[in-house]
């Protein structure tokens, strides 16, 4: 080993020891012109080390030459500070180490931007220079909180008698949702492989064969549009169980949740976790994935204004519309004509709303210029509906249900980050289950899958698959982190009968099912357990851990929100050779 110590590790108990370290230049000045000192860094922490250039005229002449992001390696004796002399910024303040000897590892050229400290620079350099961003102290944490929560999660399923089995990269293209990401074979000629969107058909085909107990930390690849918290090849913690039911698995990840959070972030979170209905959090909170840390529900009062004079409302409300608002408590003097008219109008037109009504509370009564189109009575039983009192702000949409979920949504979470309605340090964990089998899709004329086509419908409403397929609810569960979806699954289909059945509503016939699900069809006619899974996104949970709201912040190399590698170039173009072998032809056009 080229050092004895890490920068992160001595203390006062090693003064008088002759130690051994190698790291980074973090820092350097001279005092005079016989001192130099220099924070020298690895990812464990700093260590001050000082050269006496008066005593060797050869370290003299290269500890002057020293400059940030040098590689070093130096020996000597670790010395106690003296009371009152510790530097409270290092772990490794109480002591110095007093160079004798001094040896240059790697030259540095100037980096551009400072690696701790001052402005953080534009992503795009960061991601650019990946390699020194790397050294950052925020990412080092981020990436070692990654690893403690993998071991974790790994220390979990490997007590509990599951067997960490790994699934092809390699596999068959069956388009659903997000576009696959397709490989050319060269050695079949016009055919492709797909990367794995999840590894979802292969863990059902490992329950039929036998394997009652399967997880892996799986790396999955969709080509979608990105967004803050999504990349186009992601780490999910994949889980299924063979011969059980849904609750057996909500109760497996609680425990996981629970050891998760104990292990890596010391905070206690009470099991079994809430469970609300998909129903119940829409008609609440306008969100399937509700961030619980704070209160503001929705509340609908179509049928006031269906009886008001206000003529906005009724013909909403009168045509199959709703008309639901939030109370924004003490509002009513921290938002402006202008903020309410202007920016909060158009942040709810982002998602659909045609437009933001508003009235305040004072004196008991409504004061808005739509007030007047309430009576006393109508307005009483909106403050007392709306748990409004002096001060506060009511703010209504008045669309679709749809329209009225997403635009209220949005603008509560908005809402209560502005106005810091809950500690951004808490967690708040609870279950959505019940969500819908089928949704309608007007434009293809047919449902699609709320999930996936392979998840059970709920037992309870199995008459309706062939009378009214939109009741018909999932024996699917997602797990809510702070307003993320951080889990996802649900109870499979293991008989083949049933599963051609939602095939037939998704309009999938069966040459079609057996062409494209074949394989799993097939396996399903042999003896299939019932059985149930379901998909943590790592990436997400552990910026959730982290207290970041970008998940590149907690991937070691991430892409950027085009899908390009600024580090290494990806994309890029290949050799023609390349092409040929592949039978593959890019015009200059596409180029």
């Amino acid at each position: 080993m080229l050092r004895t110590h890490t920068c992160g590790e001595l203390r006062r108990a090693q003064a008088g020891q002759t130690v051994i370290l190698a790291g980074w230049v973090h820092s350097y000045r001279e005092q005079g012109r016989e001192l130099v000192f220099v924070d020298l860094r690895d990812r464990y922490g700093k260590t001050q080390v000082v050269f006496n250039t008066d005593e060797d005229t050869r370290i003299d002449a290269l500890a002057r030459r020293l400059r940030r992001e040098d590689v070093i390696r130096v020996e000597g004796e670790v010395r106690y500070r003296g009371d009152g002399m510790t530097n409270a910024k290092l772990s490794t303040g109480e002591i110095e180490v007093r160079v004798h000897q001094l040896t240059l590892l790697s030259r540095s050229k100037t980096p551009p931007f400072e690696i701790e400290g001052g402005e953080l620079p534009n992503e795009e350099l960061r991601l650019k220079h990946r390699f020194l961003d790397l050294r950052r102290p925020e990412l080092q944490r981020n990436i070692q909180l990654r690893h403690d929560l993998t071991q974790a999660v790994r220390s979990y399923f490997n007590d509990l008698n599951f067997l960490e089995i790994e699934t092809p990269m390699l596999g068959r293209s069956t388009p659903e949702g997000a576009r696959d990401y397709l490989v050319p074979s060269r050695v079949h000629h016009g055919s492709f492989y797909a990367l794995p969107q999840s590894p979802q058909i292969y863990k059902q085909i490992l329950m039929v064969s036998g394997f009652d107990r399967y997880y892996q930390i799986a790396r999955c690849f969709r080509d979608e549009d990105l967004r803050a918290d999504r990349q186009p090849e992601f780490t999910q913690i994949d889980v299924e169980m063979s011969f059980v039911q849904r609750d057996d698995i909500l109760a497996t990840i609680d425990g996981l949740v629970s050891t998760v959070m104990k292990k890596v972030r010391n905070i206690d979170v009470p099991t079994p976790l809430p469970r609300y209905t998909y129903h119940d959090v829409m008609a609440r909170f306008g969100s399937d994935k509700p961030d619980m840390r704070f209160g503001m529900e929705i509340t609908d009062i179509t049928d006031i204004a269906l009886a008001s004079e206000f003529s906005v409302f009724r013909g909403v409300a009168g045509s199959g519309g709703f008309i639901r608002g939030l109370t924004v408590k003490n509002g009513a003097e921290k938002y402006s004509r202008r903020l309410l008219d202007v920016d909060l109008k158009n942040f709810v037109g982002d998602y659909g709303a045609k437009g933001l009504a508003y009235m305040k509370v004072a004196g008991g009564r409504l004061e808005s210029s739509i007030a007047k189109f309430f009576s006393d009575e109508q307005q009483q039983t909106i403050i007392s509906r709306m748990g409004g009192a002096d001060g506060d702000l009511l703010l209504f949409v008045a669309d679709t249900w749809k329209v009225t979920c997403s635009a209220l949504a949005a603008l509560r979470n908005r809402i209560g980050r502005e106005q810091q309605l809950y500690d951004p340090q808490s967690f708040s964990c609870l279950w959505v289950v019940d969500f819908p089998l089928l949704t309608w899709n007007p434009e293809e004329g047919r449902f699609d899958a709320e999930h996936h086509p392979f998840c059970q419908p709920n037992p309870d409403d199995a008459e309706y698959l062939k009378t009214d397929p939109g009741k018909v609810r999932a024996d699917s569960y997602d797990l809510v982190v702070n307003g993320y979806e951080a889990a996802s699954g649900s109870v499979r289909i293991h008989d083949s009968e049933i599963q051609q059945m939602v095939f037939d509503l998704l309009k999938i016939n069966s040459e079609e099912a057996e062409r494209r699900f074949g394989f799993l069809l097939e396996a399903l006619r042999f003896g299939a357990p019932p059985h149930a899974g379901i998909a943590l996104g790592l990436d997400r949970w552990v910026m959730l851990l982290a207290g970041n709201d970008n998940i590149r912040e907690v991937i070691a190399f991430p892409k950027t929100q085009k899908a390009a590698d600024m580090l290494t170039g990806a994309p890029s173009e290949v050799d023609d050779r390349q092409l040929r072998d592949l039978r593959i032809a890019v015009t200059e056009q596409e180029k």
